[in-house]
């Protein structure tokens, strides 16, 4: 499968991509079928769905935001793939309202644990969406990379308030509700009785390097994305990434 994301964009996604692809090639091989199922929750104006329907598959979109939705329908028409996207509005706590449960080969949940009230609920109801032996790509914000960022921003006693915090806020006018370390997102992924099937750091320096070097440097990009590639498999830049990446897999029939 080729990458059909722009590199620029790339730079933020890279890492995710390239192991959702993999994961989808290994479904499309056990399961037969080139189009496969995909549900994405909270994935608001398609940066993976409409990539993922021009790819063959068939994905449902659930988001809270009307805009959203509007926005992914404006988009995947003009990929000129309105046929194999739906967007439907709902969140991942009442998930069966709006989609099937063990309807879906593929589940993504990027960007979702941060915000909803119980981030255990969340993971379970991804599980049960699936179908025997399917996939769920989780993504979540990195505790250790809201630490780095504030202190290297001179903001050393937020970055500490973070570090102390459960929830890994900086402050009341932290925007993001919660933070995960790589051992609390899989434990959560374990709990929901997924076997953990890879976790990568994301964003481990893309967010640290300043744009102007990389947009004006010749290769600067290309050598960026194989330093974020190489790094974000190695535990040690786990701690430090800004966003945290667990792909889980069933075996057998999913829980509900």
């Amino acid at each position: 499968m080729s990458d059909p994301m722009r590199p620029r964009a790339a730079l933020r996604t890279a890492v995710v991509w390239e192991v959702l692809q993999d994961a989808l090639e290994r479904r499309v091989k056990a399961t037969g079928r080139q189009a496969l199922d995909i549900l994405d929750t909270g994935g608001g104006s398609g940066n993976f769905a409409v990539p993922l329907a021009r790819l063959g598959h068939q994905v449902t979109v659930v988001d809270p935001s009307p805009d959203a939705l509007f926005a992914l329908e404006r988009r995947a028409a003009e990929a000129d793939v309105a046929e194999r996207v739906r967007g439907v509005q709902g969140d991942v706590r009442g998930l069966f309202d709006v989609a099937e449960r063990g309807g879906y080969d593929v589940v993504l949940c990027h960007g979702v644990l941060e915000y909803v009230d119980d981030p255990a609920e969340g993971v379970r109801n991804a599980v049960a969406a699936l179908r025997p032996d399917g996939v769920v790509s989780l993504l979540a914000a990195g505790l250790g990379g809201a630490v780095l960022t504030r202190a290297l921003a001179g903001h050393f006693t937020e970055a500490r308030q973070a570090l102390d915090d459960p929830d890994g806020r900086w402050g009341a006018g932290d925007p993001v509700p919660r933070r995960f370390t790589a051992d609390r997102l899989t434990a959560l992924v374990e709990g929901a009785g997924l076997t953990v099937g890879a976790v990568h750091g994301v964003r481990v320096f893309a967010d640290l390097v300043p744009g102007v070097l990389v947009d004006t440097e010749p290769g600067a990009l290309d050598a960026l994305l194989r330093l974020e590639t190489a790094a974000a498999e190695l535990a040690a830049f786990h701690s430090v990434a800004t966003q945290l990446h667990v792909l889980g897999e069933t075996r057998g029939t999913p829980g509900t």
